[in-house]
């Protein structure tokens, strides 16, 4: 298969609905290496949007924009502009922290804080300067990540004790609970079993009515079952042996599965390449 050249005018499908994240022509380098290239994206608030594509063609490294987690590597440079409620989040009066307590995240390896499962809740609160009360927050948080019927008799125990899923389920609980706008998630469900990607997935549904959600997922089927839109990367060789990622089609979900405008897009989503 040919490569193609990345395009540089994909624009968002937004409809009319609030969007709470943009994208201008974004490009990501490391170093000298461009590793993404002139990403156009809008976000819309209360929905669920996926990142699918092979690997090497910068989902992530797209995701980690919106909370400006690539600030945190050294060689990473992102140029272009991404809004958040409107705003500029390279701006100075953006504090990175509060930007990544509003636009919270979860990680592909569960990574509960090797604390109590009520620890673990509160450490960011705490952190923020919560005031409230903190067995309300705790409760409130695993209700909304569908945890606390299951932990609710051993808040005291290590958060690492419990299961695989039941961690990944920890995690989003904490990320509840500095009352974030939106919650990315890398991969959420590729180190799960399977029933525990369904219950993760389910939560997703629940969630969407108070948080935007961008989900990176290698699992089409999972992008195709939970997400209102998709947004297809790919990548192409570069001179120096590396991948230069870039967005080939973004839609609603059902229209990248079933009836794909780009020939890359219909190739990926029938299982031809990947």
């Amino acid at each position: 298969m040919a490569s193609p050249s990345p395009s540089t005018s994909i624009s968002a499908v937004a409809d009319s609905k609030a969007i709470a994240l943009k994208a201008e022509k974004v490009s990501v380098y490391y170093g000298n290496n461009l590793a993404v290239k002139d990403v156009y994206l809008d976000i819309p608030a209360n929905e669920i949007v996926a990142f699918i594509g092979p690997s090497g063609c910068g989902k992530s490294t797209i995701l980690r924009c919106f909370n400006r987690m690539n600030d945190l590597i050294p060689s990473a440079r992102v140029e272009g502009r991404i809004l958040f409620d409107g705003e500029e989040i390279s701006g100075k009066r953006v504090d990175p922290v509060e930007l990544r307590r509003r636009v919270g995240m979860v990680f592909q390896k569960p990574n509960p804080f090797p604390k109590s499962i009520y620890d673990n809740i509160i450490f960011g609160a705490k952190i923020n300067g919560y005031q409230g009360n903190y067995d309300e927050l705790v409760e409130g948080s695993l209700r909304g990540a569908a945890l606390w019927d299951e932990v609710k008799d051993k808040l005291k125990e290590s958060g690492l004790s419990l299961s695989g899923g039941q961690q990944q389920r920890l995690c989003i609980a904490r990320a509840i609970a500095i009352e974030p706008e939106v919650i990315l998630m890398d991969e959420p469900c590729s180190a799960l079993d399977p029933i525990s990607t369904i219950k993760i997935e389910e939560l997703m549904h629940e969630l969407k009515s108070k948080y935007t959600m961008v989900i990176v997922t290698h699992n089409m089927q999972q992008a195709s079952r939970v997400s209102d839109r998709t947004a297809f990367f790919n990548a192409v060789a570069t001179d120096t042996g590396g991948k230069m990622g870039y967005l080939v089609e973004y839609n609603h979900t059902q229209e990248i599965f079933g009836n794909p405008k780009e020939e890359y897009t219909r190739d990926y989503v029938s299982g031809r390449f990947g």
